[in-house]
C-alpha cells in the first residue's frame, strides 16, 4: 500500500469505529452478585459448608423454576470471595442462567471455585466491589447484592459510607449472617452487637431489602435456598424483614 493511501486509511479508521454499534446489555431479570465471607472466623470446614450451600441452591429444582417463571425468564449472576478492605477474588463470573442447564452450570462453577481464608472482616470492601460488578453485559430488572458472612465489619471504611453509595445506585442489599457457635472472648462479645441486629441495622438496604439469619453453618444450606429463591422471583414476596434458619 502506497504512503498516500496508508495515511488516508488510518484517518478513515475512527470513523469505521464509530459506525460500528456496541454490543447491547442483555435484558435480564435480575443481576445477583453473591458475595461471601472467606475471613479467618470461617474455618475450612465451615467454608465448604458455604460453597456447598451455595452450590445445592443452584441445583434445586424450586431456585430453576423461580429463575424461568420470571418475566424475562433469565438472570445474570457472579460470585465473589471477601475478607480484607483490599481482598475480594471473583471466583465465578458472570453467567446467564435461562435454565436448567444454566442453573447446574452456575452450580459446578461453585464446586469447582477455589477455597482460600484470609484475615479480616471488611463489610464495606465487599459492598464497594459488588458495586462496581454491575453493568457488565447485562441489564436487570433489579441489582442485587446478597452479602453473607458471620462478623462485623473491622477492616476497610465505615459501612454507613460504603452502604449509601450502594442504595444511591438503585442497588438492593440483602443479607445472610451466620450465627457461628464459636464462643466470642467475653471481652470481645461485650462490645459487639448481635450480628443479626447489626446486619439488620447496618447492612441491608433498598427496596424489599431482607435478611436471612442461619443458625449455624449447619443451616446455611437451607437459609442460603430460600433466600436466592426469594430474590429472584419475579414479584418479591412480601415476607418478613428476617428470617430464621436453626
Amino acid at each position: 500500500m502506497r504512503r498516500r493511501d496508508m495515511l488516508g486509511a488510518a484517518l478513515a479508521m475512527p470513523a469505521l469505529l464509530r459506525s460500528v454499534p456496541a454490543r447491547a446489555a442483555v435484558p435480564v431479570d435480575v443481576e445477583l452478585v453473591l458475595a461471601v465471607d472467606v475471613s479467618r472466623s470461617v474455618d475450612p470446614e465451615e467454608q465448604e459448608m458455604q460453597f456447598s450451600g451455595y452450590e445445592a441452591a443452584f441445583r434445586d429444582r424450586r431456585l430453576i423454576e423461580g429463575i424461568m417463571g420470571g418475566p424475562l425468564g433469565a438472570i445474570a449472576v457472579t460470585m465473589f470471595t471477601w475478607s480484607d478492605w483490599q481482598i475480594q477474588d471473583t471466583v465465578v463470573p458472570w453467567m446467564l442462567l435461562d435454565g436448567a442447564a444454566g442453573a447446574h452450570r452456575f452450580a459446578d462453577a461453585v464446586a469447582r471455585a477455589p477455597r482460600r481464608t484470609w484475615l479480616y472482616t471488611s463489610i464495606s470492601g465487599a459492598m464497594d466491589f459488588a458495586a462496581r460488578q454491575f453493568g457488565q453485559g447485562f441489564e436487570g430488572t433489579r441489582k442485587v447484592v446478597d452479602i453473607s458472612g458471620d462478623g462485623v465489619n473491622n477492616s476497610g471504611r465505615p459501612v454507613a459510607e460504603a452502604r449509601a453509595e450502594a442504595l444511591a445506585q438503585g442497588i438492593v442489599l440483602n443479607g445472610l449472617a451466620v450465627l457461628d457457635r464459636t464462643p466470642t472472648p467475653l471481652s470481645l462479645a461485650s462490645a459487639l452487637p448481635p450480628l443479626d441486629t447489626y446486619y439488620q441495622q447496618e447492612v441491608i438496604g433498598g427496596p424489599g431489602a431482607f435478611l436471612v439469619v442461619a443458625e449455624g453453618f449447619e443451616a446455611f444450606e437451607a437459609a442460603v435456598r430460600r433466600k436466592i429463591i426469594r430474590e429472584i422471583a419475579a414479584v418479591p414476596p412480601a415476607g418478613p424483614s428476617t428470617e430464621r434458619f436453626a
